[in-house]
Parts: structure tokens; sequence; C-alpha cells
């Protein structure tokens, strides 16, 4: 079944938080540096995604336990698996293994589960390319306006590395997630459709997710969810959505202004609420649970799920109150 065909039928769920989870482990310096990296010349522990190379069967663990949770789409772990976000462990060169890496953990995820569960609903392995540590939007220097941290050409090369990589380990979707700044996603749109063009090959389907950083409604760049929408519709996405930066409870105005606006399905993943003083997530998953199944009575979703704080029992209260509602419906755009 196709991934277009399968959101028309049922509401899919995304998987949840990857680094949450991640700090269950409780790994050390020792066991992210691995055998490959023992003498790696600076500290690499909070390098989640080199993780996928030293460490797979933990990453490959959390995507099963994600599936055994009801998700339907795994997000690589490769939020910053780019040389610009890389070189702040000095690993650029390792990006595109990176890439490699993480898309067969989950696709070795799926692949095992579908042993385990022959007659499960089709899974899916998106390419989670996130927002960059560097903004072509914003200067880092508040004396200077106009500086930038990079050129636009410098992050979509990074971006088709990138993209590259996923593709070569086999992700079935391109996953732009986490805009802050579109400028950015912009670089990693070109660099995916490029990347495409020059291999003379089909495009994979592509999600495209936001991130509203307050109650204005608008993204650190400053655009509002009407301008976001437009800046990247010519992408054609099979989705676009929000995820990150707000719970549930906060998100609910922003999905329903998109569902009125997106030709194309509508994806939600929020935080699990808003943190608490210390930065840690309080939000019960039947709570995140009950705000999402409200979204999908609505008709306003088709793809949900969870981002910061939220693990299987969150994917789990998510995909048992969705499950059997019907899907928003949507026509798509023809370009």
């Amino acid at each position: 079944m196709s991934l277009f065909t399968d959101l028309q039928n049922r509401i899919l769920v995304i998987d949840g938080a990857m680094g949450t989870m991640i700090q269950r482990h409780k790994l050390q310096e020792t066991d992210y540096r691995g055998e490959q990296f023992k003498d790696w010349h600076l500290d690499i522990k909070g390098n989640n995604d080199i993780l996928c190379i030293t460490q797979p069967r933990i990453i490959i663990g959390i995507h099963k336990e994600y599936l055994e949770a009801g998700a339907d789409i795994l997000e690589t772990n490769t939020f910053s698996a780019q040389r610009i976000s890389m070189a702040d462990y000095q690993m650029e060169s390792y990006s595109y293994d990176i890439n490699v890496a993480a898309a067969k953990c989950a696709r070795i995820a799926v692949q095992e589960f579908m042993q385990e569960h022959p007659n499960s609903t089709p899974k899916y392995v998106a390419g989670a390319i996130g927002p960059m540590n560097k903004t072509l939007s914003l200067s880092p220097d508040v004396n200077n306006p106009g500086f930038r941290g990079m050129t636009f050409d410098e992050a979509m090369e990074a971006y088709y590395e990138q993209v590259k990589g996923l593709v070569d380990g086999g992700v079935d979707i391109i996953l732009i997630e986490t805009i802050f700044d579109t400028l950015n996603a912009k670089a990693a749109i070109f660099a995916t459709k490029k990347y495409f063009a020059d291999q003379g090959i089909a495009e994979l389907p592509i999600m495209i997710s936001g991130t509203i950083t307050d109650a204005s409604g608008r993204t650190l760049s400053g655009q509002t969810l009407e301008a976001f929408y437009t800046s990247i519709v010519h992408a054609n996405p099979i989705s676009v959505g929000l995820n990150c930066a707000l719970g549930a409870q906060e998100m609910r105005p922003h999905i329903e202004e998109l569902s009125t606006l997106a030709d194309c399905a509508v994806s939600a993943y929020p935080n699990a609420g808003l943190p608490n003083a210390m930065g840690e997530y309080d939000e019960h998953p039947q709570h995140t649970g009950g705000f999402i199944e409200d979204w999908a009575k609505e008709g306003w979703v088709n793809i949900v799920g969870g981002c910061c704080g939220t693990t299987p029992p969150h994917i789990k209260a998510i995909a048992e109150k969705v499950k059997g509602l019907q899907p928003r419906v949507f026509e798509p755009r023809s370009l």
C-alpha cells in the first residue's frame, strides 16, 4: 500500500522523542565513542546521531519500542546529522555515514517488527532532516544584523549530502522537520529536489513540519503560519504540519488553522506539554492522547505523534485514541 493511499484510509501515527529515550540509557562518553571513535580528540557525549554507528542496537531497540506502541512512521535518528551541525564535534566527514547507518537502523527495526507481527499494517521510515544549528534568516551577532553564519549554498550542500545518505540507507520518506527558519527549510527542499533530479530517480514523498515558538503563532524567524505554508507549498509535500515547541493544548489553534490552509495531509506531533522548571516534561500519556483525539474528531489531522518528552506510552495512548477515527479529507494539489 502506498503512503498516499494509507493516509486517505486512516490516521497514521508517527513515533515519539528519540532524545528522551536515549537519555534513559544513561550512556557515558565511552558508550558514545564505541570502538570506532575510542581515540577521538574531542568529547562526543551528546552527539546522539553518532549512536547509529557506535550503538546501533540501542537505536534499533528504541525504534522497535515505538513500533510496539503503535507507530506507523519511524523517524531516523538524524536530527543533526549534516556537516554544519556535526562541526560541533569536528565530525563533518562522517555525516553521510551516520545517515546511512541511521536509515538502516530504522529499516532493521521495521523488518524485525514485521517478522514478529506479519499481519501488521504497513510501516514507513522517514529520513529526519532537522533545522541545523545555524540560521539563514537571522544574524547570530546582535551588533551586525546583516551577518550570516553560513550561505544558502553551504546549507543546501550539507542537506544534499544528508539526503543522499538517507536514500542510500533505504528511507521511504524525506521529513524536513522542526522548521523555525523557512529559508533553512528551502535549502533542504532544494537539496532534496536536486538530489532526485541529479540521480534521475523518482522523488520520495516529502513531509514538512514547522514549529511555532509561542502563542503569537509565528515561527522564530517571524513568519505567520499562513506565510510559512505559502513559502513551502511549492515542494508539493505529501504532508505539512507542526511539531515541537508547544504542547498539544497550546498547539490546538494552530493545527485548526493549518487544517483550513493545507491541500495536503496535515501532521501534528507536539511535546508532552510544556517543560517544567527543570526542563522536563510531565504531561501524562492519557492527557496527550486526549488532546490529539479531540483534533482527530474535529477532522483536522492525518498524521499524529509526539515530540520532546514523549515516550512509547504516549505513542500508545495516541494510537489507541485515534484508532478507527476518520482521517482529514484532502485533495492533493497539482503543480
